[in-house]
């Protein structure tokens, strides 16, 4: 039997992503001139290859059902 699993918009995943969103927002985004999306697109891939060796580490979802 399948159980369904309620998922609140202020789930630490969503918080998370919408995190992530901003950095890119706050530090590419808005602070780049793109000569194309090509261009967008490289600096994109090198921000988060910068982000991911220097700021991401490992996440371990833990969950405590309840009874």
């Amino acid at each position: 039997m399948r159980k369904f699993r309620y998922l609140p918009k202020h789930t630490s995943w969503l918080n998370q992503i919408e995190i992530i969103f901003g950095i890119v927002m706050r530090k590419v985004v808005r602070r780049g001139n793109f000569k194309s999306v090509e261009d967008l697109r490289s600096k994109l891939s090198a921000f988060f290859e910068y982000f991911n060796d220097v700021f991401a580490k490992p996440f371990n979802p833990s969950f405590a059902e309840r009874g």
